[in-house]
Protein backbone atom coordinates (compact mmCIF):
# COMPACT_ATOMS: atom_id res chain seq x y z
CA UNK A 1 0.00 0.00 0.00
CA UNK A 2 1.35 3.41 -0.89
CA UNK A 3 0.96 6.45 1.27
CA UNK A 4 -0.76 9.36 -0.53
CA UNK A 5 2.01 11.79 0.45
CA UNK A 6 4.96 9.54 -0.47
CA UNK A 7 6.09 9.65 -4.07
CA UNK A 8 6.07 6.38 -5.97
CA UNK A 9 9.50 6.21 -7.71
CA UNK A 10 8.20 3.84 -10.39
CA UNK A 11 5.33 6.12 -11.37
CA UNK A 12 7.66 9.13 -11.45
CA UNK A 13 10.19 7.26 -13.62
CA UNK A 14 7.48 6.28 -16.11
CA UNK A 15 6.28 9.88 -16.21
CA UNK A 16 9.86 11.09 -16.92
CA UNK A 17 10.24 8.63 -19.79
CA UNK A 18 6.84 9.54 -21.20
CA UNK A 19 7.57 13.28 -20.94
CA UNK A 20 10.90 12.93 -22.75
CA UNK A 21 9.52 10.75 -25.54
CA UNK A 22 6.75 13.29 -26.11
CA UNK A 23 9.23 16.16 -26.51
CA UNK A 24 12.00 14.42 -28.51
CA UNK A 25 10.91 13.43 -32.03
CA UNK A 26 12.13 10.40 -33.93
CA UNK A 27 15.00 11.52 -36.15
CA UNK A 28 16.27 10.16 -39.46
CA UNK A 29 20.06 9.75 -39.44
CA UNK A 30 21.65 10.39 -42.83
CA UNK A 31 25.29 9.98 -43.81
CA UNK A 32 25.92 11.74 -47.08
CA UNK A 33 22.98 10.77 -49.26
CA UNK A 34 22.39 7.47 -47.43
CA UNK A 35 19.66 7.03 -44.83
CA UNK A 36 21.65 5.15 -42.20
CA UNK A 37 18.69 4.63 -39.86
CA UNK A 38 16.41 6.29 -37.35
CA UNK A 39 16.93 7.39 -33.75
CA UNK A 40 13.81 6.63 -31.69
CA UNK A 41 13.41 8.14 -28.19
CA UNK A 42 13.59 5.48 -25.48
CA UNK A 43 14.06 6.06 -21.80
CA UNK A 44 16.69 8.73 -21.31
CA UNK A 45 18.23 8.30 -24.76
CA UNK A 46 17.50 7.16 -28.30
CA UNK A 47 17.66 3.70 -29.85
CA UNK A 48 19.16 3.41 -33.34
CA UNK A 49 17.46 1.23 -35.95
CA UNK A 50 19.49 0.75 -39.13
CA UNK A 51 17.93 1.13 -42.56
CA UNK A 52 21.06 0.27 -44.56
CA UNK A 53 23.08 -2.94 -44.26
CA UNK A 54 26.32 -0.98 -43.71
CA UNK A 55 24.95 0.28 -40.38
CA UNK A 56 23.56 -3.02 -39.06
CA UNK A 57 26.35 -3.20 -36.47
CA UNK A 58 24.76 -0.17 -34.75
CA UNK A 59 21.21 -1.57 -34.92
CA UNK A 60 19.54 -1.63 -31.51
CA UNK A 61 22.23 0.46 -29.80
CA UNK A 62 21.00 2.90 -27.17
CA UNK A 63 22.67 6.31 -27.47
CA UNK A 64 22.59 9.34 -25.17
CA UNK A 65 20.99 11.48 -27.90
CA UNK A 66 20.40 11.59 -31.67
CA UNK A 67 23.63 13.50 -32.27
CA UNK A 68 25.66 10.72 -30.64
CA UNK A 69 23.87 8.20 -32.90
CA UNK A 70 24.65 10.35 -35.95
CA UNK A 71 28.34 10.57 -34.96
CA UNK A 72 28.52 6.79 -34.60
CA UNK A 73 26.95 6.35 -38.05
CA UNK A 74 29.44 8.79 -39.60
CA UNK A 75 32.35 6.99 -37.91
CA UNK A 76 31.03 3.65 -39.17
CA UNK A 77 30.79 5.04 -42.69
CA UNK A 78 34.38 6.37 -42.54
CA UNK A 79 35.63 3.02 -41.22
CA UNK A 80 33.95 1.20 -44.11
CA UNK A 81 35.44 3.69 -46.57
CA UNK A 82 38.97 3.04 -45.27
CA UNK A 83 38.58 -0.73 -45.70
CA UNK A 84 37.54 -0.54 -49.37
CA UNK A 85 40.42 -1.29 -51.75
CA UNK A 86 41.51 1.57 -54.00
CA UNK A 87 40.34 1.20 -57.60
Amino acid sequence: MTHPFVADPFTEARADVRAQSETVPTRIIEVGETAAGIAVPEGRGVRFFSSARAFDSLDGTLFRDAEQAARAARERSRALGRRRPAA
